[in-house]
């Protein structure tokens, strides 16, 4: 122990004189952890900000889209999978007839300019019904949701999420009973829903919705169509038969292929499928860097041992074994990867730290294990030949060397 104490101590002594080199050194190792680390935390910031997402819609509701874009929790490729047909109003009545169905809500969505005075922002609108709400679990949080009677009435009022009416507005409660102008349409605001938490990250904001009664929005939507239709299926009720009953009552009027009846957690399973795949790509481009750093560690410390070829001479020449030479460079070139591990590290951890305000990222426990383990390990591999090298000079011709 005392031995390798000294070693380290000789280490860090040799570094102290030459302080900038040891910094540009390790700069490689450094950017490296650092790449690998930040990748690394934003995916699983990724992975729980969409996780929370669909925990908060909850688990007893079931899409039907066009296509075959989604099947058994994978997403599918070919013509087929985006679907040529949209539903109607009477696909509605088709699966308001299923009474294993609580709520069933069509939706049309579209992306634009929503305004109050001089303030505009984009934002997603969702023409539907009333029944959106309990399958989407929103409820209000100033003011009120629309009801069946405005879907029926075309009324020309709105409900929004708490995040546009704060940009619009200035604050939430305030944005009740104002106008909102959508797509040269005006309606009136009768409520703002309970914040989700939304941070427009993989997907529309839930914070930053905008519902309306779908026969309101027919001047932007003159088809009348639907994009998807979204249900609640009724407590107790199995979701695997549930959605046996909504493909067969569709099957009456489209092919299997027209359509994908699914749950919104086959959804997260695909994404975290992709994700996974994807981050792993990027992180494994990242670690390119480490290597890199790993060759500039080599080089120095071949620089290193060329400085050193008379003192290793003296101390060969004194009683100093193979071993003893070989573990002094090793160990030196262990400490510049860690240092450099330990300083990307600590630069990774704050910048996680001001990122968490618009975005949740973070670093857990097996990266930092990782990054430490790959950035000693670094050390270690591109350590030893400039050790070896040291070590194999025979003390004779390293004392005569100019």
């Amino acid at each position: 122990m005392n031995y390798i104490t000294f070693l380290i101590k000789s280490a860090l002594f040799n570094f102290s004189r030459n302080k900038g080199r040891t910094f540009l050194t390790s700069l490689g190792i450094l950017i490296g952890v650092m790449s690998v680390v930040l990748l690394t935390a934003a995916g699983l910031g990724l992975k729980k900000y969409i996780q929370t997402q669909f925990e908060s819609i909850g688990t007893n509701t079931l899409r039907v889209i066009p296509g075959t874009a989604i099947r058994n929790g994978q997403f599918q490729g070919g013509p087929s999978s985006i679907g040529t047909i949209r539903f109607d109003e009477k696909d509605l009545r088709t699966l308001t007839r299923i009474r294993s169905l609580e709520n069933v809500a069509p939706v049309f969505t579209k992306n634009g300019k929503a305004s109050y005075g001089k303030e505009t922002k984009f934002a997603d609108i969702y023409a539907t019904t009333s029944d959106i709400f309990p399958v989407l679990n929103f409820t209000p949080q100033y003011g009120k949701l629309f009801t069946r009677s405005d879907s029926i009435k075309s009324s020309k009022i709105a409900v929004i999420g708490p995040k546009l009416a704060e940009n619009l507005y200035g604050n939430a409660k305030d944005a009740v009973g104002k106008n909102l102008k959508f797509e040269n349409l005006n309606y009136r605001i009768v409520g703002v829903t309970q914040s989700k938490g939304g941070g427009g990250f993989g997907g529309p904001d839930l914070d930053s919705l905008i519902f309306v009664p779908y026969r309101s929005a027919f001047s932007f939507n003159p088809d009348k169509k639907f994009l998807t239709l979204a249900v609640k299926v009724k407590q107790g009720q199995s979701i695997p038969r549930v959605k046996k009953e909504i493909t067969e009552a569709l099957l009456r009027r489209y092919e299997e292929d027209d359509f994908s009846v699914f749950e919104p957690t086959e959804i997260l399973s695909a994404l975290n499928s992709i994700f996974g795949t994807l981050n792993i790509a990027l992180v494994a481009i990242a670690a390119i860097s480490l290597v890199v750093g790993g060759i500039g560690i080599m080089n120095i410390m071949y620089v290193t041992v060329t400085e050193k070829i008379k003192e290793i001479g003296i101390r060969r020449a004194i009683g100093a074994r193979k071993t003893d030479i070989l573990y002094q460079f090793l160990i030196e070139s262990v400490i510049l990867s860690l240092f450099g591990g330990l300083l990307g590290l600590i630069l990774s951890f704050i910048i996680v730290f001001f990122v968490q305000s618009v975005f949740p990222a973070y670093i857990d426990l097996p990266t930092v294990v990782i990054a430490l383990g790959v950035s000693t390990g670094i050390g270690v591999i591109f350590g030893v030949f400039p050790a070896k090298k040291a070590a194999d000079l025979t003390p004779i011709d390293a004392i005569r060397y100019e």
